[in-house]
């Protein structure tokens, strides 16, 4: 009897042991994960925050920055120009390698300003942002990779998480309005640009041309500049 009371306070001891390893591995691989979050990057436009990472059931793998037509696009960080292309969903995009440590990506913009091959400094204007590609609206959709990009965005980070040591512009607060005499208006469920432009006393065309919209397509969570 005691022989068996003895085989099972070790296999709970073991068990223990076994438990502390792993929550230990697990706690190491979290800390080196935040560790190993680019510390050296900065905001790449100024604009509203209109989309955030992991948001669309987990499939949306960057931040969405709003603002007006043609607003400059810079470069996160200084790096390579890995590629400089027009892409059915991205639109005209721009990645940037960055000593082969990240990968940025610069999506839905109206001009690229830079090409492949070409190396960026950080702060450098590589483009203007637009709403080509698969995309209702003028906006910069960012992301950051590890490494590099890869089809299935398996090496995703999140660029708010990356860039909370760099400072913010004022502009890039969520749900701010960017003009003194326009508020930013947060589109609801189920809601048309009939009914935006109606209760802010705008044509549709007045509201679309606004915020450099092509079609009358939106969804919830865009963020439009509307008439105060």
């Amino acid at each position: 009897m005691q022989d068996y009371g003895k085989r099972v306070l070790i296999a709970l001891l073991v068990a223990l042991c076994i438990s502390l390893l792993f929550i230990g591995g697990t706690y190491s691989q979290a800390a080196e994960l935040k560790k190993e979050l680019p510390s050296e990057f900065i905001w790449p436009a100024k604009g509203v925050i209109s989309d955030y990472f992991g948001t669309r059931g987990g499939a949306h793998k960057g931040i969405d920055i709003a603002a007006p037509l043609n607003t400059e696009i810079t470069a996160a960080g200084s790096g390579t120009v890995s590629k400089a292309y027009t892409s059915a969903t991205y639109g005209n995009v721009i990645f940037i390698n960055h000593e082969g440590r990240y990968e940025t990506v610069y999506a839905h913009l109206n001009r690229m300003l830079v090409k492949e091959g070409d190396f960026v400094q950080k702060g450098q204007l590589i483009g203007r942002m637009g709403t080509t590609g698969q995309s209702s609206g003028v906006h910069l959709h960012f992301e950051i990779h590890e490494q590099k990009w890869t089809v299935n965005k398996a090496f995703a980070l999140d660029p708010l998480a990356a860039l909370e040591n760099s400072h913010t512009p004022a502009a890039a607060q969520p749900k701010e309005a960017t003009e003194g005499s326009m508020d930013s208006y947060v589109v609801q469920a189920g809601e048309t640009l009939w009914r935006i432009a109606k209760r802010a006393n705008m044509s549709v065309e007045e509201l679309k041309q606004l915020n450099g919209l092509a079609s009358d397509l939106i969804h919830a969570g865009q963020v439009l500049k509307v008439a105060r």
